[in-house]
This record gives C-alpha cells, sequence and structure tokens, in this order.
C-alpha cells in the first residue's frame, strides 16, 4: 500500500464512526450485486487524505465471507506514482440499505453512507459520518454537467458545504 492512499485510510479511519449524518438518509433497495464494480471519482470534497490525486477509482468486489474487497487508487502527479489502499467493507444493517462500513486498518471502521443512486447504478452520491465528507462517483470517467449540477444542488439541500469541493482529473 502506498503512503498517500494509506494515510486516507488511517485519518479516515481514527475516526472509528460509522455513524450518519443528522438528516442524511441513506439510499432504500440498494443491491450490491449492482453495485460492485469500478467506479470513477467524478467530484470531492478535499481533504488532506486525498489531496493532489487524480485519476481516483473504488473498485468493489465481494470477498467469500461475503464482505465487500476495497481497492482506492488514484494518481499522485507530484510522486509520479499510483497510490492505493486495500480495505473491506461490511453493512451496518440490512444489506438493501446503502450504509456500510469501511475498514483499511483491522478493526477501525468509517461510515459510508450512499445517500444517491440512480436507477441504473451509474452515479452515485456518498457520504461518511460528516458533512466534511462528500463524493460524487460514476461508472465512467466523465459525466455530463447536468449530473454534475444535480449532484451539487441536492449535495447543498442537504447541508453540505461546497466550498472545497473539486472536480477530480481523469
Amino acid at each position: 500500500m502506498k503512503t498517500g492512499l494509506a494515510v486516507i485510510a488511517l485519518l479516515f479511519l481514527m475516526t472509528g464512526c460509522t455513524g450518519v449524518p443528522k438528516g442524511i438518509e441513506p439510499v432504500t433497495g440498494f443491491d450490491q450485486q449492482r453495485y460492485l464494480g469500478t467506479w470513477y471519482e467524478i467530484a470531492r470534497l478535499d481533504h488532506s487524505f486525498e489531496e493532489g490525486l487524480s485519476q481516483v477509482t473504488a473498485e468493489y468486489t465481494l470477498n467469500d465471507d461475503g464482505s465487500v474487497k476495497v481497492i482506492n487508487r488514484g494518481y499522485n502527479e507530484e510522486k509520479g506514482e499510483w497510490e492505493e489502499a486495500e480495505g473491506r467493507a461490511k453493512f451496518v444493517g440490512d444489506s438493501d440499505v446503502g450504509h456500510l462500513k469501511v475498514s483499511f486498518f483491522g478493526p477501525f471502521y468509517g461510515s459510508y453512507v450512499v445517500f444517491g443512486l440512480d436507477e441504473d447504478y451509474t452515479t452515485a452520491y456518498l457520504t461518511s459520518y460528516n458533512r466534511d465528507y462528500l463524493w460524487l462517483m460514476s461508472r465512467t470517467p466523465e459525466v455530463s454537467d447536468e449530473v454534475l449540477e444535480a449532484f451539487k444542488a441536492r449535495a447543498e439541500a442537504e447541508g453540505f458545504e461546497l466550498g472545497e469541493l473539486i472536480v477530480v482529473e481523469q
């Protein structure tokens, strides 16, 4: 595991919080099988553990024990290298609710909340235990302006501050 994404995982999980931000509702009718595969990070609230990373992806595959293997990958142009972190996710409650907990280091878990998901499972809105974390993910490396604007509108309506939002270079 490379340093930058290792730090991502450590900082994210040191909080150890698997809750949901007040007023945010995880999606229901969540289908884990349809969610598996590769997702591209389109936009995020910038934070130190992903700072400077571009071409960020998340890949989800099913483990034999029913948990989900998570591989986060991004390119650090300053260092001229790819950074990768491998983790494991489990549902916090029912498996048809988009609320999981993810761990990159042993028993320490952080919240992974899917609060927006289109019918075709092509775009997803994610947060963690508070509104300091926000991502727009897509099955494709680019989305239309309409998709990005709809994400921003929903995020603002949900109480996210978008001043630090960046669109990720893919």
